[in-house]
């Protein structure tokens, strides 16, 4: 069966996990920068202020995906959803309307948790868990509402910056996005919850993944492209610099990684549907791997492109088989748990992942050494999950 049955058959309960992706657009990084000059005046922040506050709310957003995302193991879904944006919805009110700037930082955490948060959490955990056969295909689906909203939403923004203020752009999207939730919310085919909520003061069953050393084994393997990702985001100008390139190689590689993204969510996904996760795990990152030797051997404009492109083939293909190896060791019965834990160990290094750059970048590292950094912590990840992966292929066929 492939991705045309696939949409034929469960168009419905694909479109809530794809407008989930979607709609965590608000919340994501890129989004959120657009506004950091208006958003910034608004609370009062210096630049400096505004980044110090990011990373707090961006922590404790991890903090409350921990406690909370595990919930939707015995939530029904649909209440899920509808709490979910009814709290992005009050993010939104608070960041653009109040007169204290406090009040704006509670609204801009609640946009963080809510969009890169839960809703990313909502739609991979219902695409990895209602789906067997075609589970890779469906988390491959649903990872493209990320990209569309990565793709669509910055020159659609800047267009509309020309007549609308910051504010009513955000109140416009959120307009948008309620409209399209609500169909979905009142007619829906939601799922039932797998589970029951745990009675109170009762530890909920199921998986303890920080308590669990499979966990930790796999753990860098799944962080090796956000944190370096990250990274290289971040301090693309001292990048270019050392490379040798220019910010404009690099915005238009940005441009070459998103079109990268697409065929590796989509093969990445019909692999894993006729491979399975465990040997996909063992190879997805090889696009990577070979961009930063390149970029380490060669620099220049062609290592900036190579960086971009690897590890855009890499990370459209991540989320289909991380999700996929979570359901083979844990089950997807727990699936809400080991994805929101696993979310949050991301949030927290992605957090701590630039101070480190910036202090070997402050001690004049040159940046094809901490590529070179990049790379050994690739190879250290994939090289810790060997034992585990090996155990997991040899349950499977035995």
């Amino acid at each position: 069966m492939g991705y045309r049955t696939l949409l034929r058959d469960h168009r419905g309960l694909l479109s809530i996990c794809f407008l989930a992706m979607f709609t965590s657009s608000l919340g994501q990084s890129f989004f959120i920068g657009l506004f950091q000059a208006p958003i910034s005046e608004r609370l009062g922040f210096t630049p400096g202020q505004f980044g110090s506050a990011y990373a707090l709310v961006t922590l404790i957003a991890g903090f409350a995906v921990l406690r909370l995302g595990p919930s939707l193991d015995w939530v029904p879904p649909r209440r899920f959803a509808l709490i979910v944006m009814a709290a992005l919805v009050t993010g939104v009110v608070l960041l653009t309307l109040t007169p204290w700037w406090w009040l704006g930082l509670l609204g801009l955490g609640l946009v963080r948790f809510c969009g890169q948060g839960m809703m990313t959490h909502l739609g991979n955990t219902l695409a990895g868990r209602e789906f067997v056969a075609m589970r890779g295909r469906a988390l491959g689906l649903a990872s493209m509402g990320i990209m569309l909203g990565e793709t669509l939403l910055p020159p659609v923004i800047a267009t509309l910056l020309i007549v609308l203020g910051w504010r009513e752009l955000w109140w416009l999207f959120v307009l948008v996005l309620a409209g399209c939730w609500l169909p979905l919310l009142l007619r829906g085919p939601w799922p039932p919850a797998p589970g029951q909520r745990p009675a109170r003061g009762q530890r909920p069953s199921g998986p303890r993944p920080f308590r669990d050393p499979r966990f930790w084994r796999l753990l860098p393997l799944l962080m090796t492209l956000p944190i370096t990702m990250t990274g290289l985001f971040i301090y693309q100008a001292a990048m270019t610099r050392d490379l040798g390139s220019t910010l404009t190689v690099y915005a238009l590689a940005l441009t070459g990684m998103g079109l990268a993204k697409l065929p590796g969510a989509l093969l990445g996904g019909r692999w894993v549907d006729r491979l399975g996760p465990v040997r996909l795990a063992r190879l997805y990152l090889l696009p990577y791997a070979l961009a930063l030797l390149v970029a380490i051997a060669f620099g220049g404009h062609f290592g900036v492109w190579a960086l971009m492109v690897g590890g855009g083939l890499a990370m459209g293909s991540q989320e289909s088989i991380a999700t996929s190896l979570l359901v083979r060791i844990w089950g997807a019965e727990h699936l809400g748990t080991v994805r929101a834990t696993l979310s949050a160990a991301m949030v927290f290094a992605t957090g701590l992942a630039p101070a480190l750059l910036g202090i070997a970048l402050d001690l004049g590292a040159h940046f094809t050494l901490i590529l070179a950094g990049m790379l050994a912590f690739l190879a250290f990840g994939w090289w810790l999950a060997q034992d585990l992966l090996r155990q997991q292929a040899n349950e499977h066929t035995g």
